[in-house]
């Protein structure tokens, strides 16, 4: 994943019920979790985590 592209976001991350579709705001190389995606959505709401807890947007 790279900036710009869209991605869903696992609802274990953002509490909701379904996967929520968001923009890769930015991408971090975390020495102690491996890569970590932050993703905003639509609302205006920035979640995140783990890269294993997204997945590409269709």
């Amino acid at each position: 994943m790279k900036l710009g592209d869209y991605v869903l976001i696992s609802p274990e991350v953002t509490l909701l019920k379904e996967w929520v579709r968001g923009k890769v705001i930015e991408v971090e190389a975390n020495p102690f979790v491996g890569t970590v995606i932050s993703a905003q959505t639509a609302d205006g709401n920035i979640y995140f985590n783990k890269e294993s807890l997204f997945k590409a947007a269709v």
